[in-house]
């Protein structure tokens, strides 16, 4: 593309540059034309005037004028004979003096009828040598003599030709001079433009951190802005595939991991049971056990599909008290923590509201406090508390228990990890709790954070946009 546009412009130029050229060498040539013509009016007006008063002195004298017009002309033609002019005198229709220089041509009708009238004609012979002619008949009582001026214009032609030669060649240097700063201009105009062809073939083999420099306001800097942006947003939908397409497999490879324990411990003690003798207490221990395996199974089931249920749910609209949460927490929760000699305190300073479904919140709360209750040992307390912090409502579950490291604190949300895998088997958690509850923040616009310390506790905080 950069071609074509860089041929068109250039012949557009150049047939511009020519046409304004030949117009100028036109209005040049008129101009030198005019001036010779000028000259040779003003020439022939001297001479004739001479011309005439010369014979007038020898009619006084006695003298015939048409008898001695040579030796009068003579004088008049030896003065022109430098310039290349030349002098003619005509009476009554028959040249009657003719100077060196004159020459006619054999086209040439001379000389011209006048009618015997006093104006001149002036026109121009474009022979071998143009010469510009300039004829007129002398006034009464000489209106028999004309007087031909021949101006030689080989020098004026000349010169104008040579005006035009150099014209033309100037026109030339600068037809160069201007293709060289076109084609540099097109590389400028035109850099942007590689530049994102280049970038855009760096993102297709994969390079999504590719950009383009952009320089200036002007248009071509606005498409690489627009592109920049959509290679940013391409860049970040790819990362977001990646991330969750990571995810999916350690979902998968934790799921798999999750199920290989119990499914091989249910597999063992089933086989054991069917080839091994053994006591009935033997066998109802074995049976306890596959038992214990087969619900933590349907339980990790069970939550799997909350999950599923919570990604394509949306928040139903409504307003939940907190107070009536806090209750029914209350009600489910007593015996889990009883079972621990924990206590749980729930404390609000008012009766807030908030917009959500209070099943979904009240699986929220108890999922947190049952990982405190997890975390706690006994005759610890765990606290709920609700607050006000403009503009939000915040709802806060502490424990005293084991804590977490910095570290762990990031990963806790994916499913399947457990802070201490070891303890949270033994207690029958398959590690998709906190998971769940991302679920239904994100269902609320809800905000959830963790601030946790090994040996002090966590504290997780709830914000919830305010009813």
């Amino acid at each position: 593309m950069k071609k074509k546009i860089f041929f068109v412009a250039l012949i557009l130029f150049i047939v511009f540059l020519n046409s304004m050229i030949l117009i100028v060498s036109v209005v040049i040539l008129k101009d030198k034309l005019s001036t010779a013509r000028d000259k040779c009016l003003a020439e022939h007006y001297v001479i004739a005037s001479s011309l005439i008063g010369d014979m007038q002195a020898l009619e006084q004298r006695g003298n015939n004028a048409e008898e001695n017009i040579g030796s009068l002309m003579r004088l008049y033609s030896r003065y022109l004979q430098g310039k290349g002019s030349g002098l003619a005198v005509a009476f009554a229709g028959e040249w009657i003096y003719e100077s060196p220089a004159f020459a006619v041509e054999e086209n040439m009708i001379l000389p011209p009828d006048t009618g015997y009238s006093q104006e001149r004609l002036v026109y121009m012979e474009n022979g071998s040598n143009p010469i510009l002619c300039v004829y007129g008949s002398f006034p009464a009582p000489w209106q028999d003599y004309g007087l031909m001026y021949i101006g030689n214009l080989s020098d004026t032609i000349q010169s104008w030709r040579h005006t035009k030669n150099v014209l033309f060649l100037t026109g030339t240097v600068v037809m160069f001079i201007m293709s060289f700063f076109l084609f540099q201009f097109l590389n400028i105009i035109f850099r942007p433009l590689r530049q994102i062809s280049s970038t855009s073939a760096k993102i297709a083999n994969g390079n999504y951190g590719s950009r383009i420099p952009v320089h200036g306001k002007d248009e071509i800097s606005s498409v690489a802005s627009n592109f920049n942006l959509m290679a940013r947003q391409v860049e970040m939908q790819i990362q977001q595939l990646e991330d969750a397409a990571e995810q999916k497999q350690q979902f998968i490879d934790n799921f798999s991991h999750e199920l290989r324990i119990p499914l091989t411990a249910i597999y063992g003690y089933a086989e054991y049971i069917q080839k091994a003798h053994m006591s009935e207490e033997e066998r109802y221990e074995c049976t306890q056990f596959i038992m214990s395996e087969c619900s933590r199974l349907q339980n990790m089931a069970f939550q799997l599909l909350d999950m599923a249920l919570l990604s394509r749910d949306e928040m139903k609209n409504g307003d939940c008290s907190l107070k009536e949460l806090f209750e029914q927490s209350e009600k489910s929760m007593h015996m889990r923590a009883a079972e621990k000699r924990i206590r749980l305190t729930y404390a609000l300073s008012q009766a807030y509201i908030v917009r959500g479904n209070m099943e979904q919140l009240l699986i929220l709360t108890n999922n947190l406090i049952d990982n405190a209750i997890k975390a706690s040992r006994p005759e610890e307390e765990i606290r709920i508390l609700a607050y006000s912090e403009e503009p939000n409502i915040i709802v806060e579950v502490e424990d005293h228990g084991i804590g977490m490291e910095t570290e762990q604190v990031p990963r806790i949300k994916e499913a399947f990890y457990r802070v201490d895998k070891a303890r949270s088997r033994a207690a029958g958690g398959a590690g998709l709790g906190l998971a769940i509850c991302e679920k239904i923040i994100q269902i609320h616009h809800a905000d959830m954070s963790f601030i946790s310390e090994p040996g002090v506790g966590t504290i997780v905080k709830l914000s919830f946009p305010a009813s």
